[in-house]
């Protein structure tokens, strides 16, 4: 590849970078505003005109760390149930041999095509009036709690591992656990990673079915709170689009920084590396 083949690749994707990354730089410097300006200009403002009244006036009305408290919960218990969930079938499905598994993989594709929506209703019976998980973490956690997309992922890449490791390793005695803790899970950390940032957007920015399990804001995520201010409460704030901007920050800033933090271990991963020849 010549110099300027390669100067011309890289401002290209320089550019792309930049159009990419420009929405969330408005979004921030939107919210900093004390005057909005919601034209182009907007995106290069005065500095006088740089404050955080914004988020001081959001947080009078909905209390961000409550939110991202309830967020936290909602959102930790349901990456704990995929991952344990998911790991554990997607490793079965793969690697071990059992009868109706072909059957169990395409009722795990069948999932993919049936939107949630469809399922709220009877779910909501389910849960809140039948369980009584109504008003409870517990309830919003458990339709989530296990993810058939994890459990796709988890399989295709189980799948990829040479035969030859678990084979050796059951001759030794490992158990079916020890094999999928000690020698496939640190060989897909890859498939681990992704479907930890796939699981945690959706709970994380989940604001319907919360909304529908529980009334009682004390209870509920941020993206509940938030959706709750934009459509009553932001109009009728001295700078509703600034807030508006505000909250819609509080909320992405824990995505971006997991991105942020887990984005160096999306490589390949040597699978092959431990058999000889």
């Amino acid at each position: 590849m010549s110099k300027f083949q390669a100067r011309l690749r890289a401002g290209v994707l320089t550019l792309g970078a930049l159009a990419f990354l420009f929405p969330f730089y408005y979004m921030v410097i939107g919210s900093l505003q004390a005057s909005p300006d919601p034209t182009i200009a907007g995106a290069f403002p005065n500095p006088a005109n740089l404050t955080v009244q914004n988020y001081i006036a959001i947080n009078e009305r909905i209390n961000l760390l409550t939110g991202l408290v309830n967020s936290g919960i909602f959102t930790g218990g349901v990456l704990l149930g995929t991952l344990t969930f998911a790991l554990l079938t997607g490793y079965s499905l793969a690697q071990l041999q059992w009868r109706g598994r072909g059957t169990v993989f395409a009722l795990a594709l069948l999932v993919q095509v049936v939107p949630f929506q469809l399922l709220m209703i009877p779910l909501y019976v389910l849960i809140a009036r039948d369980y009584g998980l109504g008003d409870t973490h517990l309830g919003m956690i458990l339709p989530f709690a296990i993810n058939s997309t994890a459990v796709i992922i988890f399989r295709q890449y189980f799948l990829q591992l040479p035969k030859e490791l678990f084979e050796a390793a059951r001759i030794d005695g490992a158990s079916e656990l020890a094999l999928l803790w000690r020698i496939a899970l640190p060989l897909v950390r890859p498939a681990f990673i992704t479907v930890v940032l796939l699981t945690f957007i959706g709970p994380w920015n989940e604001f319907l079915w919360p909304f529908l399990i529980t009334k009682d804001a004390a209870l509920q995520p941020l993206a509940v709170s938030l959706a709750n201010y934009i459509t009553t409460v932001a109009a009728s704030a001295s700078n509703p689009f600034g807030a508006t901007l505000a909250g819609a920050v509080v909320l992405a800033a824990p995505v971006v920084t997991l991105f942020i933090l887990t984005q160096r271990y999306f490589i390949s991963t040597d699978i092959g590396s431990g058999v000889k020849g």
